[in-house]
């Protein structure tokens, strides 16, 4: 009986020992739950690490709303798509106009990743008004227009510089560094690198015009 209690204490203190390994290893495993944080906290480092590229810049970037609770500041627009943030910034009125008249509002909102060249108001005023008018009425030709304003994948300062094919189909080049480009012939970056949920927006100052 003795040897068989004895057999049996062992047996007990094994099984004891064999939860105890298994605690260490939950403990183990809890360790590494633990080191879950640091891995968001190093996503959080990277993304913190590469925020200096996504800064806006530009003179223009002034006449933004500061206000977080204004549609039309960085922080709100920030958190929708680019035609919904564009209707809220007063710089681009004429340009979400144009937007709408095309019926080109969903496709970009819906869009995975895009980079947009954004036409300020001043910029669309220096089309004649008879011209302007004409190009607003006419859907296939706004449609061109607007898309060649367009370029695939969001583009940081960094990759900017370039030939870009856009939406539109043609190519788009983009000169210069830093916080100074200049996009196709002639139009300056007046406020670049604006976040939306879906794009990057770079406002410029002169509209950009098609070939064909």
């Amino acid at each position: 009986m003795n040897v068989t209690k004895l057999t049996a204490l062992a047996a007990a203190t094994v099984f004891a020992v064999s939860l105890a390994a298994c605690g260490s290893d939950g403990d183990s495993d809890s360790g590494t739950d633990s080191a879950a944080p640091m891995s968001s906290t190093a996503a959080t480092t990277m993304d913190s690490s590469t925020g200096t590229d996504t800064v806006d810049f530009g003179s223009g970037c002034a006449a933004v709303p500061t206000d977080p609770a204004d549609a039309g500041s960085f922080e709100a627009m920030a958190t929708v798509p680019v035609a919904t943030a564009a209707s809220g910034n007063p710089l681009l009125s004429t340009l979400v106009t144009a937007v709408k008249k095309a019926g080109l509002v969903d496709s970009l909102n819906s869009a995975d990743g895009i980079t947009v060249f954004a036409p300020t108001n001043d910029a669309f005023a220096k089309i004649p008004k008879a011209t302007l008018t004409k190009v607003l009425a006419d859907k296939k030709t706004l449609t061109s227009i607007l898309t060649y304003h367009v370029v695939p994948g969001r583009l940081t300062p960094s990759e900017l510089a370039g030939t870009h094919t856009t939406l539109q189909g043609q190519e788009l080049t983009v000169t210069g560094s830093g916080e100074s480009f200049t996009v196709g012939d002639s139009a300056s970056v007046v406020c670049g690198n604006v976040q939306t949920s879906n794009a990057t927006v770079y406002i410029i100052d002169s509209v950009l015009m098609p070939t064909s």
